[in-house]
């Protein structure tokens, strides 16, 4: 098509079908994981973002809540509650006083480092689930 549409048929459906469950096997896999380590599941994703920030300098409330997509808000009184808990440490740098930058603790990084590994394992795994639910590997079943 001209356009650059497709035609959508069964075998999409089921691709896409087959993708998201293993999609949301992997996020049960990592809800019950941070669970198990002591940590609420949204908080194992902010501190994956913060430890993961590739920006300048460090990670603000307002970059947490575009990695995570939620509202500032939210972003805020999770770090909040993140601080709270000893996993976070909040900073107000002196050229932006609005601006609150979050670093995470020693202790916060040693529960992300456990986790990652095991979330690693975990993608290797499923790695070949995913690429034969995006028909990357061939035809399905095959």
């Amino acid at each position: 098509m001209e356009d650059g549409s497709r035609t959508v048929g069964p075998e999409q459906y089921r691709a896409l079908a087959r993708f998201r469950h293993e999609l949301r096997r992997f996020l049960h896999f990592s809800e019950a994981a941070a669970v198990a380590a002591g940590l609420p599941a949204q908080q194992h994703q902010a501190l994956l973002a913060i430890m993961g920030h590739d920006g300048p300098g460090r990670p603000t409330v307002g970059d947490l809540a575009e990695r995570l997509v939620v509202a500032p808000h939210t972003a805020a009184e999770l770090a909040s509650r993140m601080a709270e808990a000893g996993l976070v440490t909040k900073a107000h740098p002196p050229a932006d006083r609005r601006r609150t930058e979050l670093a995470p603790t020693a202790r916060a990084e040693a529960l992300l480092a456990g986790l990652t590994e095991a979330h690693l394992r975990e993608l290797e795994q499923l790695a070949p689930a995913l690429a034969r639910a995006l028909g990357l590997d061939g035809p399905p079943g095959g």
